[in-house]
């Protein structure tokens, strides 16, 4: 990684010059605003204060015990430049398509086992909006861990232990009732969603012999798996919030705390002693008539969790459980487990614009479902728009700009751009049109022309015929894709997929200012050979940056 590359060698040269410890200050890498002062830039002007020199005078003395090698060094007032050389970009393309897919992977993770668990939905009715989000986060989430190294088990919770199933089965059995010619109305908290009509059919023509609550979870929750399947969301375990029950993992868990002293009793309700563990206050385990508060039943499934062999729990929650975080963690240290293992991610609303105005969205009536928006859309454009933001920030989702086919609309750009570079390779191998004598010419090259010369790259004459305008496009989208390194480990690292997104945008933006610039096939064979050598690593990057937030990496549009 280049920027890690050349903060390390000026750490060095720091350490050299003026007999600092490393300890002693923190560089950072940025991209100069400049291009004439270089690629990289790094910032040594906070060495003044602990060094009482001049900005200038300290990078003059860094440069000095920095050996230039296949790069050059621009220092300018605090800072220090660096511009790679054409073999140090050339040896990039030579390393992607060696690696192809694995280029980008590092082993981060260290097989370390993560149980990463979302979406985790009542099974009472559809998919509401932010499940979508939640799925698309998670799964992406997921998926760039794993390729990293991360041994990801992806889990759904399913609450099915709760007065919700109650509910829900009084629903359905109302339905079916009012379908057998029964004039009866919904009472005012039950569910009363247009789906459990369709619910109350199949119940009709075949109930298997289930009760009006077990008929609708598994009804609910087989239509859930299914649009999870669909939305390419592939959860390795369903846990059932009912089998902690079976299994007495919640009684155990609760003697477990009394045990160790954590709860007590006051006003006939069990308490736990959560303000020992930085929370606001005590919480209340079982309440006064006997039954269990769901945070209950929260600590025996986290602990089923930890004790299951998992070093690590990342949980993704909508930004209303913020106030649950505490309770949680501190229930795992009361429990003797390592809470910073446990990690909560909070993601924000999901705000439907359609037609300039925002659409309402719930569970209630008339309502905006994931699987509307999907059918909408489309699975790639949902999942992109899904991801593209900080999960601690709102997305207002822009139906009629998510379905257009404009620069504007950031995922057909994405994958627009994908799709020109695999034109352009087709184009290579195709046979062609002689517009001027309408005959049919032999394709430029063979695959296997094309294949000898990945597999032995001689990329630097390229630069030497290049225009300024040229070689500054080709710079730029080298240096994009080498960035994709840096971007990936900091994806995973802070558990922010939004970051591919971003970085995917920017490098489609590289790769069509290359094209712009940039003939690529030409009646010289040696130049279209290394010009396609570039196009076909952009495409290896664009291609792989897709597959890991779940995203097709169309080869026509």
């Amino acid at each position: 990684m280049l920027k890690d590359y050349f903060i390390e060698i000026t750490k060095k040269a720091i350490v050299e010059a003026f007999e600092l410890k490393e300890t002693d200050f923190e560089l950072k890498a940025e991209s100069p605003k400049n291009k004439d002062f270089g690629d990289f830039a790094i910032n040594i002007s906070a060495l003044s204060r602990i060094l009482k020199k001049s900005p200038v005078e300290i990078a003059k003395a860094v440069v000095d015990k920095i050996e230039q090698k296949n790069f050059s060094i621009n220092p300018v007032g605090g800072f220090i430049n660096f511009k790679v050389d054409k073999e140090f970009l050339g040896k990039i393309i030579e390393e992607i398509l060696q690696k192809k897919e694995n280029y980008l992977k590092t082993d981060i993770g260290k097989e370390e086992k993560v149980n990463l668990e979302y979406v985790s939905a009542n099974p009472t009715g559809p998919f509401h909006i932010g499940h979508g989000r939640w799925a698309a986060l998670g799964s992406a989430l997921a998926s760039i861990m794993n390729y990293c190294n991360y041994k990801v088990t992806q889990e759904f919770y399913i609450n099915d232990a709760g007065n919700q199933i109650n509910k829900l089965a009084k629903s359905l059995e109302i339905r079916v009732r009012q379908l057998k010619g029964e004039n009866i109305e919904l009472e005012e908290d039950l569910y009363p969603g247009e789906y459990l009509i369709d619910c109350a059919k199949k119940y009709i023509e075949d109930n298997k012999g289930l009760t009006y609550g077990e008929f609708a979870k598994l009804d609910m929750l087989n239509q859930q798996k299914e649009l999870l399947k669909k939305f390419r969301t592939n959860f390795d375990v369903f846990f059932s919030e009912l089998d902690l029950y079976k299994n007495n993992e919640v009684d155990k868990t609760l003697e477990e705390l009394r045990q160790k002293g954590k709860v007590y009793q006051k006003d006939g309700a069990t308490w736990f002693k959560s303000s020992d563990y930085n929370d606001s206050q005590d919480r209340v385990l079982v309440k006064t008539d006997g039954k269990n508060t769901y945070l209950t039943a929260d600590i025996a499934y986290h602990k089923n969790k930890f004790d299951r062999g998992f070093n690590r729990l990342i949980n993704i929650w909508g930004a209303d459980h913020h106030g649950y975080i505490e309770r949680i963690k501190a229930s795992m240290e009361a429990l003797g487990y390592d809470s910073s293992k446990l990690e909560i991610l909070l993601g924000q609303l999901v705000n439907i614009i359609q037609d300039g105005e925002q659409m309402r969205m719930g569970k209630r009536k008339k309502m905006v479902t994931l699987e509307d928006l999907v059918e909408e859309v489309g699975v790639d454009a949902t999942r992109f728009w899904m991801i593209m933001r900080s999960s601690d920030t709102a997305v207002d989702f822009d139906v009629d700009l998510a379905k257009s086919k404009t620069d504007k609309n950031p995922v057909f750009y994405v994958q627009y751009a994908h799709a020109r570079a695999c034109s352009i390779l087709r184009k290579a191998t195709q046979k062609r049109l002689d517009i001027d004598n309408k005959t049919e010419l032999e394709p430029i090259f063979t695959q296997q022309e094309i294949d000898e010369f990945y597999n032995n790259v001689d990329i630097l004459p390229l630069f030497d015929n290049l225009s300024p305008e040229q070689l500054d496009a080709c710079r730029s989208l080298i240096l994009k894709l080498e960035e994709g390194k840096v971007l990936l480990y900091n994806a995973v690292i802070y558990r922010s997929p939004y970051m591919i997104c971003k970085y995917l945008q920017e490098l489609a933006n590289s790769f069509h200012h290359f094209y712009n610039y940039t003939r690529v096939l030409s009646d010289d064979k040696k130049d279209s050979l290394r010009k396609l050598s570039l196009v076909n690593s952009f495409r290896i990057i664009m291609a792989k940056m897709l597959d890991l937030i779940g995203v097709s990496a169309l080869e026509k549009m």
